[in-house]
């Protein structure tokens, strides 16, 4: 069996960056502060919706890419000060099987991360966005990413920290564990009806239970 990991907020432990690039966008378009648990109640995808619910309005046209720019300079600028999860190493350790990464991060410094980081051997693809501007739901990329690895859901597991993980692990029949130290809050991963584990190893012993049956 095949574990795919999400990266921010799974293996990355970067909520605290998440939060401050947040309102460092929020702050450029008049937009409230949010704290911690106001982004773990309210974060959802697309990345647009979460705005517009934080603003109270709809985005003009073009507004997105302004605040999706500014949140990336703000988190590319405190990037070196996130670590990973604590126990990421033992937990990656721990999966008997093949391992993969699936980000929303842009593929090119996500790959440069995970290199520098020393995960890279441990996993046989990594897959990132390759677009300038993202936010949208993780289906349609976690479908290339089985693809390029020659993979269908059911051969296997998803580890991820949001509603859209559990969604997107639907949409292509994959086992899913949802991990509660992310960006979302355990009430609403527990809403999913998927597993939640409140460690990355727990989450690795409830994915080897999660494992869809081909």
């Amino acid at each position: 069996m095949h574990l795919i990991w999400d990266w921010n907020g799974t293996l990355l432990d970067d909520l605290a960056l998440v939060v401050a690039a947040t309102n460092a966008s929020l702050a450029g378009v008049g937009g409230p502060r949010v704290t911690a648990e106001e982004h773990r109640r309210d974060y959802r995808r697309p990345i647009a919706a979460y705005y517009e619910y934080v603003l109270g309005r709809p985005l003009v046209d073009g507004e997105f890419a302004i605040l999706d720019g500014a949140f990336h300079d703000a988190y590319r600028a405190g990037l070196a000060t996130a670590d990973l999860t604590a126990d990421a190493l033992e937990a990656i350790a721990a999966w008997p099987g093949t391992q993969s990464l699936l980000s929303m991060f842009f593929h090119d410094e996500l790959v440069a991360t995970v290199t520098v980081r020393g995960l890279d051997r441990h996993l046989s693809r990594v897959d990132g966005l390759r677009a300038t501007v993202g936010g949208g739901p993780k289906a349609p990329h976690l479908r290339a990413h089985l693809g390029a690895l020659g993979l269908t859901g059911t051969d296997c597991v998803l580890i991820g920290d949001s509603v859209d993980d559990a969604e997107a692990a639907d949409e292509v029949g994959a086992g899913c564990v949802l991990y509660t130290g992310g960006f979302t809050a355990e009430t609403l991963l527990r809403d999913t009806g998927r597993p939640v584990a409140r460690t990355l190893i727990e989450a690795v012993t409830l994915a080897a239970a999660a494992a869809p049956v081909a």
